[in-house]
C-alpha cells in the first residue's frame, strides 16, 4: 500500500492507495490488538481517521423493556472504548467512537457504507483446518462478503 522513506514518516507513493477513513469494529476481547494496531499503523501511513465501532447485540424483545439493560451496555461500551481510544489519539490519530444497537453484521456493514469508510480492519479467529464450519460461520467472514469496502482481516 505504501512504502515508507525517510524523513519525518511514511509517505504514500504516487498511485498508491491512501485510506482516509477505517473503521475497527470492536467486541473488547484481547483479539481485538492486532486489527487496533494494524489500524494504527495503517492509519498514521496516511494520516486517516479511525472509527471504532461496538455494536450491543440487541434482542427480540422490545427495546423499551430492555432499556435499563441496554443503558448498562452502552455505559460499560463508552468506558471501553475510550480506553482503546485513549492510546491512539495519543498517538496523534484522530478517533471516533460509535455504539449501535442491532445485529453486528449489518451494523458494522450498514455504517461502514452510510460514513464512506474506506477500509474496515476486524480480528478474526484462526479456524480449524480438520473442522472447517460450514457456510458463514463467524462475524469476520460475514463482513468481509457483504462489505462494499476492503476489508483486512487480522489473524
Amino acid at each position: 500500500m505504501w512504502q515508507a522513506e525517510s524523513g519525518d514518516g511514511p509517505e504514500p507513493r504516487e498511485g498508491t492507495v491512501v485510506f482516509k477513513r477505517i473503521l475497527v469494529p470492536i467486541d473488547f476481547t484481547e483479539k481485538n490488538a492486532l486489527a487496533v494496531d494494524a489500524a494504527r499503523e495503517l492509519a498514521a501511513a496516511s494520516e486517516a481517521e479511525i472509527t471504532l465501532i461496538h455494536v450491543i447485540e440487541t434482542l427480540d424483545i422490545p427495546f423499551d423493556e430492555m432499556e435499563d439493560f441496554y443503558e448498562k451496555l452502552h455505559d460499560q461500551a463508552v468506558e471501553l472504548l475510550d480506553a482503546v481510544a485513549e492510546p491512539l489519539s495519543l498517538a496523534g490519530i484522530q478517533v471516533v467512537q460509535h455504539i449501535s444497537y442491532g445485529k453486528r453484521v449489518p451494523e458494522i456493514v450498514g455504517y461502514a457504507q452510510e460514513n464512506g469508510t474506506d477500509l474496515i480492519v476486524l480480528s478474526s479467529r484462526r479456524l480449524n483446518l480438520e473442522e472447517p464450519p460450514t457456510g458463514l460461520a463467524s462475524i469476520s467472514h460475514q463482513v468481509a462478503i457483504l462489505a462494499q469496502t476492503p476489508v483486512l482481516l487480522m489473524k
